[in-house]
């Protein structure tokens, strides 16, 4: 999805489509990288579009909800799920597995600093609720590691608003 396709959505279909598509970016789908969405919505912020409040609440919630649906496929789908899942995608079984032992070990703490990493960051929800982590303290390290996350990057795009937005105008 390039620049371009990004702020036509945002254009024609508002606030609503940062929080679909930061949504679908933190189930972990093809597609929708965060490292082009949140800043988009950042400077889409600084133009005066939408407030950044807004942006960072829209964002923050798609994320926490995401992540929330990823944990309870876990919880509800335990082994069973992981085997599947894969079989789909065997390229994030290593770091499937890693997250689980590292969930046993840390917990929540291991939540919170896994949603800092990238592929980390929306991988870990599935092991969390795979080992049946508390889910009010998964929710708590899910919602500071999210909120973190989407700060750095909407804040990015928001305080180089101008210089990116000339670079992309006058290409």
């Amino acid at each position: 999805m390039g620049v371009q396709q990004l702020t036509h959505y945002f254009t024609q279909y508002g606030p609503a489509i940062i929080f679909l598509i930061v949504l679908l970016e933190y189930m972990n789908l093809p597609g929708f990288p965060a490292g082009v969405i949140m800043p988009m919505a950042g400077i889409w912020a600084a133009r005066g579009n939408i407030s950044f409040l807004t942006v960072m609440v829209l964002s923050v919630a798609a994320g926490v909800l995401g992540s929330w649906i990823l944990y309870f496929i876990g919880r509800f789908g335990g082994e069973r799920f992981f085997r599947f899942y894969t079989r789909k995608f065997p390229k994030q079984k290593e770091a499937l597995e890693i997250n689980l032992e590292m969930i046993r070990k840390k917990g929540a703490y291991g939540v919170f600093f896994s949603k800092l990493v990238p592929m980390l960051r929306t991988l870990i929800s599935i092991p969390a609720g795979i080992v049946g982590l508390d889910f009010a303290r998964y929710t708590v390290s899910s919602l500071l590691g999210v909120c973190l996350w989407n700060l750095a990057f909407v804040g990015a795009g928001y305080f180089s608003a101008d210089t990116v937005w000339n670079m992309l105008t006058a290409a």
